[in-house]
Formats: C-alpha cells, sequence, structure tokens
C-alpha cells in the first residue's frame, strides 16, 4: 500500500538534497562547503548560514524560498485534497507518529511538531481528529 505522505516527503526531500547547500561544523569542513559552492574561504560575504550549520550562496536564496514555499503550498494542497483524512492526512500522522516512535513514548508532540501542527489545531479540525485518532490507534497494531 503506498503512503500519499512519505510519497511526497520523498520527492521534496530529493528536491532539497539536489539544491546547493553544503554543511559546516569546524574550520575545516567550512572551507569545503566553501569551495563546493565555487568560493574560497574569503567569500563570506557571498554566503548566507541557515539553521542546522548549512551555507548557501547568496545568489541562491531566493531559489530556496521559492522552493520552501512549493514544498508547503504542495504539502497544503496534499491536506486539503484529502476531504475525509483516509488519504493523505492519516498516511502523514501514520508516519510521523511511528517515526517518533509514539507506540514507546505515548508523546504526539515530536510529531505533531515535525508536521508545523499543535494539538488545539489537530483536535479542532474534525478530519484531521479522526485521522490523528486512528493513526494513533495503529501504532499499537502495528507494534505488536
Amino acid at each position: 500500500m503506498s503512503n500519499a505522505y512519505l510519497t511526497l516527503k520523498t520527492r521534496q526531500q530529493e528536491e532539497f538534497n539536489a539544491f546547493p547547500i553544503e554543511f559546516a561544523f569546524n574550520m575545516k569542513q567550512f572551507e569545503e562547503a566553501m569551495t563546493a559552492l565555487g568560493l574560497t574561504p574569503k567569500d563570506t560575504d557571498k554566503v548566507y548560514k541557515i539553521p542546522g550549520g548549512g551555507l548557501i550562496r547568496k545568489t541562491d536564496s531566493e531559489a530556496l524560498l521559492t522552493m520552501s514555499r512549493k514544498h508547503a503550498d504542495e504539502h497544503a494542497a496534499a491536506r486539503a485534497a484529502d476531504t475525509n483524512g483516509t488519504g493523505f492526512i492519516y498516511d502523514m500522522f501514520e508516519y510521523e507518529l511511528a517515526n517518533h516512535e509514539y507506540s514507546y513514548t505515548y508523546d504526539p508532540e515530536p510529531a505533531l511538531n515535525t508536521l508545523g501542527l499543535t494539538l488545539e489545531e489537530v483536535e479542532a479540525d474534525p478530519i484531521m481528529a479522526d485521522a490523528f485518532k486512528r493513526a494513533k490507534a495503529a501504532q499499537f497494531k502495528t507494534a505488536k
């Protein structure tokens, strides 16, 4: 059975991985990252630092914003298209709950944080609330 959420997440991750972004956590990695971006280590005025140790060329910043917006729009459209919560919405909850070991921790917050949702937002939407409830119950069926 195909997971619509995982399909979208995988494609978006592949697009992100293809983006010219480098990560550095020490000086040697910084020098290598700058070289990989076609710059010298002294070209610090030509890069932006992004969260998680990332570096991008300033000339690529608009493209990164465009890709990020596109990914957010695709996610929102997939959620909106799932009008009964049995497709994408269920898949996203089921995947992220499993990925964050809900069946062991009983804590849904890490999964919801990954999705950019709060428990209050989920509970306020009947479709999401029902899909979330079913996805939580499914965690214990697969944990056995």
